[in-house]
């Protein structure tokens, strides 16, 4: 049996808590058994466009919003539960997400899912490149491929329902 990890899933200050908020962790939980990872620590950070712009303009140098930026940390801590793995967290716009769904044919709860499932492989070391999703094309490079994947699996799953 695996040990649990640990999930921390915020708001932006200011911001309306969505109904489907509290399924988020479970759906972390899920995806992070299904990489057969335990003992991390993930945080999770809804926001709005303009707090997204304003952390891709001061820590990527692009001065646009986006949906998930994944800052990694890799710090590692001791409790009495034992040794941890501090990854980092996952910022994801709310107000991006409507947008990908429209572009990709998608409801927000996939689109949701693909954003989470992205940001942990950018926390546990994948990268894609210059390679990104695109509307009716079969991703190339392992991380993408390994995102369809895990989502393909996980289709029945639902965070906002």
């Amino acid at each position: 049996m695996t040990e649990k990890n640990r999930v921390f899933v915020n708001m932006q200050e200011n911001l309306e808590q969505p109904q489907w908020f509290e399924n988020v962790e479970g759906f972390i939980q899920r995806v992070l058994e299904m990489l057969e990872i335990t003992k991390q620590e993930i945080s999770i950070l809804f926001c709005n466009d303009d707090y997204m712009q304003q952390l891709n303009k001061n820590y990527r140098g692009i001065d646009s919003t986006t949906d998930v930026l994944s800052f990694e940390n890799d710090m590692e801590y001791e409790d009495e539960e034992g040794k941890w793995k501090c990854v980092g967290d996952i910022v994801i716009s709310l107000e991006t997400l409507p947008i990908n769904s429209d572009y990709f044919d998608e409801n927000n709860n996939d689109e949701l899912k693909r954003l989470l499932v992205h940001g942990i492989l950018h926390l546990n070391g994948m990268d894609h490149g210059e390679e990104h999703i695109e509307k009716g094309v079969m991703p190339v490079c392992e991380m993408l491929q390994k995102q369809e994947k895990i989502l393909e699996l996980l289709k029945e799953e639902k965070i906002i329902k």
